[in-house]
């Protein structure tokens, strides 16, 4: 019970999307949108209060067994501090390896550019 024009169009598009998928391999990576990297810099930030939290628990659960109170709390959330930073750069060292820079994209120069013609033309 299949209708002859139902396959004859299923055929044809089946075809136009092959050409269309060709075209798509030939013109090489898509280039991403700045926003879908987000995810990259929420890394980094979740990296950063991660090492700040961790520090800041040692030390207030050290200061609660010794008792003193604001030492190791201090002590601990600087080290938690630093190894966040420590390993915030490590993950933009990695994705800097990954995204060298100077692969912009071309229109995007040459929209800055036009942005700051406009300004000077106001």
């Amino acid at each position: 019970m299949t209708d002859p024009d139902r396959d004859r169009r299923m055929k044809q598009l089946e075809e136009k999307l092959g050409t269309v998928r060709k075209k798509e391999r030939a013109s090489g990576p898509r280039k991403d949108d700045p926003h879908s990297q987000a995810h990259l810099a929420w890394r980094m930030v979740t990296e950063l209060v991660a090492g700040l939290l961790i520090g800041f628990g040692i030390g207030y659960g050290l200061d609660l067994l010794v008792g003193t109170m604001p030492l190791f709390l201090v002590l601990f959330t600087l080290l938690g501090l630093a190894a966040g930073i420590t390993t915030m750069l490590r993950s933009a060292g990695e994705l800097q390896r990954k995204y060298p820079a100077g692969k912009a994209d071309d229109k995007s120069a040459h929209r800055a550019g036009d942005d700051e013609g406009n300004r000077d033309g106001d």
